[in-house]
């Protein structure tokens, strides 16, 4: 993890302030092992670093994250890949990186957030989107289910019908719109997203981290003492999804562009 244009994860340590930027771009963001291993060392070694007291994370591009890259998880002929497998070593420990930081995180939402990448600007603290960032949650739209915590964070943040409709119906959400339904704090003024979210930042680090660390800590006990269940149970769903005709014809329509022909098994 260095500065430099090839690198998968970019930071700069600031003033108390340690920026993370997915970059990504040509993919727009999106995940795989190797970048989740970037953020999630750069997490352990901010945990660790008494002179960092708030982070912000962003995105490089127009996106801010796509979600999985589908060049992992494709099934190869007529093997699938163990989607389960791919959310204990991508997503789990992101999940559990930014949740237990007893550091407040601020994500700037600069584009796209899609899937796990809409999922990963929700774990974060304070979320603060551009007007033109837009959220869709689109993971049953190739036969999976949400994971990156969205089957525990989603109905507790939009309640149960809003969080079934975004799944299973993929609507976009503006930023004003996920605003209004708290999913997010702000939507910030055009081009101004990460100077506001490195602002926020920036008044947090000058604030009693040990209070706000215990403060996040107290809200994570708050969602309910399951949250390791529901991971767990959440990589038993998403390998059984992947191992289904549904997710290998919803990725060869997504990949042949055309209208996929779902048949349930």
């Amino acid at each position: 993890m260095t500065a430099g244009s090839e690198a998968l994860l970019l930071r700069e340590d600031r003033d108390g302030v340690a920026s993370l930027t997915l970059n990504r771009p040509t993919v727009l963001n999106a995940f795989n092992r190797a970048l989740s291993g970037e953020l999630v060392a750069a997490l352990d070694q901010i945990r660790g670093n008494d002179m960092i007291r708030a982070v912000v994370l962003t995105g490089s591009g127009r996106a801010f994250c796509a979600g999985q890259d589908l060049a992992e998880a494709i099934p190869k002929g007529n093997e699938n890949p163990d989607l389960g497998a791919i959310v204990k070593a991508v997503y789990t420990p992101v999940i559990r990186g930014i949740r237990t930081l007893e550091k407040p995180v601020v994500c700037a939402v600069n584009g796209i957030a899609a899937g796990a990448g809409a999922m990963l600007a929700l774990l974060c603290d304070i979320v603060v989107a551009s007007p033109e960032a837009s959220f869709v949650w689109s993971f049953t739209k190739i036969g999976v289910i949400p994971d990156t915590g969205g089957t525990f964070l989603l109905p507790r943040i939009v309640g149960l019908q809003r969080a079934s409709a975004l799944t299973m119906l993929h609507d976009k959400l503006s930023a004003e719109q996920a605003r209004e339904w708290g999913l997010i704090y702000r939507v910030s003024a055009a081009g101004m997203v990460v100077a506001e979210a490195q602002e926020i930042a920036a008044k947090l680090a000058a604030m009693p981290t040990r209070a706000l660390g215990l403060t996040k800590r107290g809200f994570n006990h708050s969602l309910g003492l399951d949250l390791e269940e529901a991971m767990s149970f959440e990589e038993g769903l998403q390998r059984e999804a992947g191992l289904s005709g549904d997710y290998k014809e919803g990725v060869k329509a997504f990949l042949e562009k055309r209208a996929p022909k779902y048949t349930g098994r």
